[in-house]
């Protein structure tokens, strides 16, 4: 768990503006965290934690995962907006493996907090699918 809450709090100090444009992987890597954040907007945490990268199931339990979540997550209410704000595509991310990963910022509005920025980074498994690998909300 200290991992991933590190790996987020670097992806978020490191993270630089890039593209918005929706081209190439990123494009990829926003349909599949749009498919990712609509299973946590309905409250299947433990299913978003089935549907993540290998690196983030290997990071945090399921259960803990399911446990930040209703913390977090769940106060917030449902979902009215989310656009995206930002995505940037890179090789490299401190304290994580080596890989592909877009990380996305998104403008997020909920029932409870009307302005949030959610930071969902997914990764290129390597069965080339795009998955989830860390994800931070404020």
């Amino acid at each position: 768990m200290k991992r991933t809450l590190i790996f987020l709090i670097v992806v978020m100090i490191s993270f630089q503006p890039g593209s918005t444009a929706a081209e190439g992987p990123e494009a990829a890597a926003v349909a599949s965290a749009k498919q990712w954040l609509s299973l946590v907007d309905s409250g299947h945490y433990s299913q978003s934690w089935k549907e993540a990268a290998a690196y983030f199931r290997g990071a945090v339990t399921q259960e803990q995962w399911k446990q930040m979540l209703e913390g977090v997550r769940s106060p917030m209410g449902r979902l009215i907006s989310r656009k995206v704000k930002q995505t940037v595509f890179t090789k490299e991310l401190p304290g994580a493996p080596d890989g592909e990963y877009v990380v996305i910022l998104f403008e997020t509005s909920f029932e409870n907090k009307r302005s949030a920025i959610e930071t969902v980074t997914p990764m290129k498994d390597p069965d080339s699918r795009w998955r989830v690998s860390g994800y931070y909300i404020k």
